[in-house]
């Protein structure tokens, strides 16, 4: 499993997870795309932007291997803002890999995006 040095491990001051330390005993945690809807918590949706932040900063428009990135805050921009880099793509797998879709991104976080955030 890639570890992605550099990469915020966790959002500041809360315990919104973005990395994992170490593989699953049990087996990959497999992405799947998380529902967001209207009523969420104003804390999740930072730790969305914040993540999302994050991963515009750490990789761009360049394609990237899931490695220790949180499957959980991974799937709630799973299948919108990040999808697979890959085909056939396997959900399960550390090394799968992901890009962002930047007009996607840019639609649900323009303040990120266009780096006036």
């Amino acid at each position: 499993m890639l570890k992605h040095r550099g990469f915020p491990g966790r959002l500041s001051g809360t315990d919104y997870q973005f990395t994992i330390r170490r593989a699953n005993p049990k087996g990959v945690t497999p992405l799947t795309r998380r529902e967001r809807f209207r009523d969420r918590k104003p804390a999740d949706k930072r730790a969305d932007a914040a993540f999302m932040e994050a991963l515009w900063a750490h990789f761009g428009d360049q394609p990237f291997e899931r490695g220790n990135l949180d499957a959980g805050r991974l799937s709630w921009l799973f299948g919108r803002e990040v999808i697979p880099a890959e085909d056939p793509f396997y959900p399960a797998s550390y090394d799968a890999m992901l890009v962002i879709d930047v007009d996607a991104a840019r639609a649900s976080f323009p303040d990120v995006i266009d780096g006036t955030g």
